[in-house]
């Protein structure tokens, strides 16, 4: 996990490097139009100037595709800054991952639309008319785009209630795994196997989050009827603190707590531990192993299931 981080960290820091570069270049760029009294280029590439749409003719095929490769460059720049910034930023807050994947998804969307409106003004078309007009379009498509609605309303519910974070290990619907990502619309979940569900934020109605307090490792073990249960109890107590001392992983524990059920061949001992749900069963694992080998130093057989064979003869008249 420290090595994940690390990497990730490393990642960051080169994206934040090179869009630094690129923003630098593109600012000098500009200054330099200016600078070199082209007053025609710096209103080509400065995207915050207004691009002389009365040259709209085959002449200016040219400068209009510049003006929009700037625009596109700009605003993509910008949007990638903002939410590398909330990658960043998000972490160091409690609760501030979840909000800033899903201002990170907001951002991507919104530069889509503002880049959208930005082309069309650059070729000539007048925006405000669109405007005008899409305020009676979402009416009409809002009531086809309910669902889409309820999504980006629950997952802002979800965000500002704290009902899981990023990172944290749920399940919703009997798939259980670890939320990767919120967005606006979805959330991804990826389980143990690698396997990622996206699920629409609005059909998350009913979960259960495992990482809100520390989870409980059971162990159950069982030993021969033949033994003394006071005398497996008490090399127990003896060596479960060693266990404690081995594993990092374990926080409380592991602990005995009594005789779990008088199964068909053997005794049932239950051994819990609390630990973190991420590493619940590799704890379950690392108990199973260490409780055999005080087993096997002790002499305390583990039962396991026999057949009997019994040869009997016929009698022959």
């Amino acid at each position: 996990m420290g090595k994940i981080k690390k990497n990730k960290k490393l990642m960051i820091s080169i994206h934040s490097i090179v869009v630094a570069i690129i923003i630098t270049a593109y600012v000098l760029l500009i200054v330099g139009s200016y600078y070199w009294k082209d007053e025609h280029w710096y209103q080509v590439f400065n995207p915050f100037v207004k691009f002389p749409t009365e040259n709209i003719a085959p002449e200016y095929a040219l400068d209009m595709f510049v003006r929009i490769v700037s625009l596109s460059f700009v605003v993509i720049t910008i949007t990638y800054a903002v939410r590398l910034i909330l990658r960043i930023v998000g972490p160091k807050f409690k609760k501030g991952r979840a909000l800033a994947s899903l201002l990170s998804s907001f951002a991507k969307y919104l530069g889509a639309i503002i880049l959208i409106f930005a082309i069309l003004g650059t070729l000539g078309i007048d925006t405000t008319v669109l405007l005008a007009s899409a305020g009676i379009l979402s009416l009409i498509v809002g009531l086809g785009a309910q669902p889409l609605i309820e999504d980006i309303f629950a997952g802002i519910f979800i965000v500002f209630e704290h009902t899981f974070e990023i990172g944290d290990i749920i399940v919703v619907d009997g798939f259980r795994g670890t939320v990767r990502e919120m967005g606006i619309r979805t959330t991804k979940i990826e389980d143990a196997g690698g396997d990622v569900k996206v699920i629409n934020n609005s059909d998350i109605r009913t979960l259960v989050n495992m990482t809100s307090k520390l989870s409980t490792a059971i162990c159950d073990v069982s030993i021969s009827y033949t033994h003394d249960i006071e005398k497996v109890e008490k090399i127990l107590e003896e060596n479960l603190p060693k266990i404690k001392e081995k594993y990092k992983s374990i926080v409380n524990g592991p602990t005995y707590v009594g005789v779990q059920s008088l199964a068909d061949s053997g005794v049932v001992l239950r051994i819990i531990a609390e630990c973190k749900e991420l590493l619940r069963y590799q704890v379950q694992r690392d108990i199973n192993r260490e409780i055999k080998i005080i087993f096997d130093q002790n002499n305390i057989t583990i039962p396991y299931p026999q057949i009997v064979v019994h040869e009997g003869k016929v009698d022959k008249e």
